[in-house]
């Protein structure tokens, strides 16, 4: 499987909207809830390391949604203690629930993560699904990453997850 990754644009808010609202994926990922709470999340300048938002393409088909962001000072509460300036987190889902459970997300994030690592500044990645969530941690694993532990995070209880320069 071939992934891109198109940067989230103005008009793939709408799609972006849609796909949160999808059963599969709103059981992990309530928030932003409205078109307004995107274009703020996404599209505000603000004092907080920005977080970068794409739409993965498949063939030139959208197929899901797929963020990075800097772990250190990523503010809200989040990462408090982490002080590599190379760190990166990543957030994501699949557009289409029947896609699910065949290896797509595993690729998905393992593209990602080879992207990621193109920059010589980026040391580790590492996300923080739900404890419950199987199927995300199963694709993590899957992609290279290990379990660090179960954390408390500003969102409730996660495992963090992560994955090294050196593993790739």
């Amino acid at each position: 499987m071939t992934f891109t990754f198109k940067p989230l644009m103005r008009e793939d808010l709408s799609m972006l909207h849609e796909w949160l609202h999808r059963p599969h994926v709103r059981q992990w990922w309530r928030e932003p809830s409205t078109i307004t709470e995107l274009e703020r999340d996404y599209f505000q300048p603000s004092a907080d390391p920005p977080t970068r938002a794409y739409i993965a393409m498949r063939d030139d088909i959208p197929v899901g949604f797929i963020q990075s962001y800097i772990v250190s000072g990523s503010g809200g509460g989040w990462w408090t203690n982490e002080t590599d300036p190379g760190a990166r987190g990543i957030d994501q889902f699949l557009a289409n629930a029947a896609e699910l459970g065949q290896g797509m997300g595993r690729a998905m994030i393992g593209a990602f993560i080879d992207r990621l690592f193109e920059d010589p500044l980026v040391t580790s990645v590492q996300s923080d699904p739900a404890p419950d969530n199987e199927r995300a941690i199963r694709s993590y694993r899957g992609a290279g990453f290990t379990t660090i532990g179960d954390v408390d995070t500003p969102d409730g209880r996660a495992t963090l997850m992560r994955t090294h320069r050196a593993v790739r």
